[in-house]
């Protein structure tokens, strides 16, 4: 029986970690907080789910909380006029609806799990010299922490990376009483308002600790009106502070939200990031080698929501690259061909994402606007925060908008 080590718990470790125990493998899990410390701990991301990344985990059976989580069956788009109306507004319907489970209850509840089902579950913030030790103890080592010293040993790839700097600034709060949206509100959505130069406002609902609840999500642009989150330590201050920009840039989602509170103390995030993609081998100072998983390897920027659909998407193809190899050593050569087949995913994630977050071009803005008059282009564009690829068809080159726009036109 191989014996795998991975290290950090998360969407895309404990993923993984309990897709390889019920095939069989000895699997340790090392976090650093218990399952109680995440549940009762601070609000991690916005998780909002598509439905291949969802599917990963109906194929695992560890959906636990598919019945009690709000369905998403559309995504709308609204584009800021200079006078605070909006000058574009529409909702794209799925064709396969989308969730999202607070880390807090998802992460907690694998946890707990994988230790029922056997796993060996070590709490421990591991660093590069505990790892020195664990890699010839074990077949293979994965890590899977995307925060702190571990991340240090994948360099970063420049020609991936074309950002240096963090691209937004991010602020969530967690909160109940939001009120429906008005022009749909017979189902749920998640609503993508774009501020053009300041930022972008996201709404979704969400599964929390205590029930049913909506993520406000601001992302603005560093040095902008939005980017004042920094050093508010105070989680009332932290909401006050999201719905007075909401008030002023996006009034139309300011009026249902009039009546929000924070769903618990710990239900605000704020801060920035780099993207960045990085190497995907780790090397360790006795000679041994790590593999990079998910946000380790290739972060990205959440402007595109697709922080956890990656993680799901990279545990997926990691699994099979682990199960297909059989007893064969997990060397070098196996490792780059495991991020590569990844990276075919990946990939477009990254490019997509890195497009959203400059000033978009002509193009781009006519498939916007075209959206709001013409259904299957909004269908469409909302179908692609399931599978990205599929923007290369239709999204980056100007001729190929043209194309399709002047094609749905003319069935219209």
């Amino acid at each position: 029986m191989r014996k795998i080590l991975i290290v950090g718990a998360g969407q895309s470790g404990l993923q993984l970690a309990l897709g390889l125990q019920s095939q069989g493998y000895e699997v340790t899990l090392m976090s650093n907080r218990t399952a109680d410390e995440i549940r009762s701990g601070r609000v991690m991301s916005t998780q909002c789910m598509f439905h291949t990344a969802l599917q990963h985990e109906r194929d695992l059976g560890i959906n636990f909380w598919e019945t009690q989580a709000p369905k998403i069956e559309g995504l709308g788009v609204s584009v800021a006029a200079p006078d605070a109306s909006r000058a574009v507004d529409w909702v794209g319907k799925l064709d396969g609806y989308a969730q999202s489970v607070d880390q807090r209850v998802k992460m907690a509840g694998w946890m707990e799990t994988f230790a029922q089902r056997g796993g060996q579950l070590v709490i421990h913030g591991a660093a590069v010299s505990d790892l020195d030790y664990f890699s010839r103890t074990y077949d293979l080592v994965l890590v899977s922490a995307g925060k702190g010293e571990l991340v240090s040993m994948f360099g970063r790839d420049a020609s991936r990376s074309p950002y240096a700097e963090p691209q937004r600034a991010l602020a969530v709060a967690y909160v109940h009483g939001l009120g429906p949206r008005p022009e749909h509100p017979d189902y749920d959505a998640v609503r993508c308002n774009l501020v053009p130069g300041v930022g972008e406002l996201f709404v979704m609902p969400t599964l929390t600790t205590s029930g049913r609840a909506d993520i406000l999500f601001w992302e603005g642009i560093p040095g902008g009106p939005l980017d004042v989150f920094q050093g508010v330590k105070d989680p009332s201050e932290h909401l006050s502070l999201t719905l007075e920009l909401m008030e002023k840039y996006t009034p139309w989602e300011y009026a249902r939200a009039t009546k929000v509170e924070l769903t618990d103390a710990a239900g605000t995030l704020a801060g920035r990031y780099a993207p960045t993609v990085r190497n995907p081998i780790g090397r360790l100072p006795g000679g041994g080698l790590v593999l990079g998983v998910a946000d380790v390897v290739v972060a990205n920027d959440p402007i595109t929501g697709q922080g956890s659909n990656s993680a799901s998407k990279c545990a997926a193809s990691y699994l099979a690259s682990i199960t297909e190899h059989g007893d064969k050593p997990f060397d070098e050569a196996w490792m780059q061909a495991t991020f590569d087949r990844y990276w075919e995913t990946a990939q477009h994630v990254t490019k997509w994402t890195n497009a959203m977050l400059g000033v978009p071009p002509e193009h781009v803005l006519n498939l916007i606007g075209a959206a709001g008059q013409l259904q299957p282009v909004a269908n469409r564009f909302a179908n692609g925060f399931n599978d990205p690829a599929d923007f290369e068809n239709f999204f980056y080159d100007p001729e190929k908008a043209g194309a399709y726009l002047a094609e749905v036109a003319q069935g219209a």
